[in-house]
């Protein structure tokens, strides 16, 4: 009986090549194929009388390339845009009615939005804060450095800092803390995700010989 882990012979992987090859290049070959022909169909709208002056042909065959072109793009902006769209949606919604998958899909694309880069542009730096009591620290991710009315009615100067929960950072709670009581830390936002996500098993490698930065006075 043949070894089922030997190496294929020459014509085997020469005969798997030539069909990822061929598969390959199919697509665009029709896709050249199909725009050379819808030139010709363009160019045939052209009266022969026409088409036999210098140069009038020639031109005509420019500007239904640039015609078919802007339509092909067009054609991709609707597919995208609008469409993609629609069935992004219908899929959405499909996804969410399947008892079970629907709250693994939600968990899923919620983290998406926490690690995308309008999630992670909401979060200027890491820091540790004091929380939930004194003495016990977690970290944060500061939001707001001038929390407006809530800064002028405690009469000092207080930071907006979001606290993720774990393993999943899209729920937390916002904290409003004295500037003097937050520890700004250097890691990135990225990283701090990965701590918090990972409940402290990833730590974001620290340079021997340096200290972290001080509380701030």
């Amino acid at each position: 009986m043949p070894d089922s882990l030997s190496p294929p012979s020459r014509t085997a992987a020469f005969r798997r090549a030539f069909l990822s090859g061929l598969l390959l290049l199919a697509p665009l070959a029709v896709t050249v194929w199909a725009f050379f022909k819808i030139i010709d169909l363009f160019g045939s709208i052209l009266p022969d009388s026409l088409r036999g002056q210098p140069g009038v042909g020639l031109l005509w065959d420019l500007g239904a390339t640039a015609a078919m072109v802007v339509l092909i793009a067009l054609l991709g902006w609707l597919s995208r845009y609008v469409i993609g769209r629609y069935l992004l949606g219908v899929g959405d919604r499909f996804i969410r009615e399947i008892p079970g998958v629907s709250a693994v899909y939600s968990t899923v694309k919620q983290l998406v939005a926490t690690f995308g880069a309008q999630g992670r542009s909401a979060y200027s730096k890491v820091v540790l804060v004091e929380f939930p009591r004194a003495s016990m620290w977690t970290l944060g991710f500061l939001t707001n450095q001038s929390p407006g009315e809530a800064q002028a009615a405690l009469g000092e100067e207080v930071w907006a800092v979001f606290v993720p929960t774990t393993p999943n950072p899209t729920g937390g709670y916002m904290v409003l803390v004295p500037r003097r009581a937050v520890v700004e830390l250097e890691m990135s936002v990225a990283d701090g995700m990965k701590m918090i996500i990972s409940g402290g098993a990833i730590v974001p490698p620290w340079p021997s010989g340096r200290k972290p930065s001080a509380s701030a006075k």
